[in-house]
């Protein structure tokens, strides 16, 4: 039995050269909610970029513990130490990066905000 469903209708986009046009303003919002919602979803900004963000413990505590990791393995796996020995220089390089790396880039941002600032002041 042959099928009697008609094909769905689109409708035409372009012109009749072919360019179809990819940048489409979307259609208007049906009610105050759905249009409150479309531009809490839309166009959102994160905040500054995280160059321009303070340090903060956290960060150094993160980038701290992924050092120390492939630290204790390069000694377990490249310089064939034993896996205690290994696993006390880790924990000693963990205690190192952690204050290192916060202070560390303490000292870039101060650095970046006092650039900014002068940048500002001039005319």
């Amino acid at each position: 039995m042959a099928q009697t469903r008609k094909k769905r209708r689109r409708k035409h986009r372009g012109t009749q050269g072919g360019r179809v046009d990819a940048n489409r303003r979307p259609s208007r919002p049906r009610s105050r909610a759905e249009a409150k919602a479309r531009a809490r979803t839309g166009t959102k900004k994160k905040g500054a970029p995280r160059g321009d963000q303070p340090p903060t413990w956290r960060s150094a505590i993160t980038r701290g513990l992924v050092a120390a990791v492939i630290f204790t393995v390069l000694l377990v796996l490249i310089f064939k130490r034993s896996f205690g020995s290994a696993l006390g220089l880790g924990a000693f390089m963990l205690a190192f990066y952690i204050p290192a790396g916060y202070y560390m880039d303490m000292l870039m941002w101060r650095r970046r905000e006092r650039a900014r600032i002068r940048a500002a002041e001039r005319p």
